[in-house]
């Protein structure tokens, strides 16, 4: 299985509390919608964030990124596809693109670490998340 099977695409409809004034959709909310489409990407993997809990992590996003093509609007359906990018640190890599119909509208890139029960940020990749990479063909 190579690393580009791991994606996601889930279908969501812009709501009227995500839209500014102009009802074109607030640029903070572009990253609610990633949190969406890599959560759905998770569970459908097997590696939610209820997974990452029960074996002592959390996983904070550090970085995040996201290019406006062009804006969504108040009643719009769009699609979010999310895809998982292999690391040899240890870390989560999410890559994102959202499309309107054909249209590209955003694409975007989030970074999440491992923290244990402590709160103490984890250097190697904990054993749980070595054992799922395997399992899906990542290494």
């Amino acid at each position: 299985m190579s690393p580009t099977t791991l994606k996601s695409r889930i279908q969501l409809k812009v709501r009227f509390n995500e839209c500014d004034p102009l009802q074109i959709v607030w640029h903070g909310n572009y990253l609610k919608y990633f949190e969406d489409g890599r959560e759905a990407l998770c569970i459908k993997h097997g590696i939610s964030y209820l997974d990452m809990k029960q074996h002592g992590f959390a996983t904070p996003i550090v970085k995040s990124s996201c290019e406006h093509k062009l804006p969504l609007q108040y009643g719009d359906t769009f699609e979010v596809e999310t895809c998982f990018q292999p690391a040899d640190s240890a870390k989560l890599v999410f890559t994102y693109k959202i499309f309107k119909g054909d249209k590209l509208v955003c694409v975007g890139e989030t970074t999440q670490v491992f923290l244990n029960e402590s709160k103490e940020l984890v250097l190697i990749n904990p054993p749980f998340f070595l054992d799922w990479k395997k399992k899906m063909g990542l290494i």
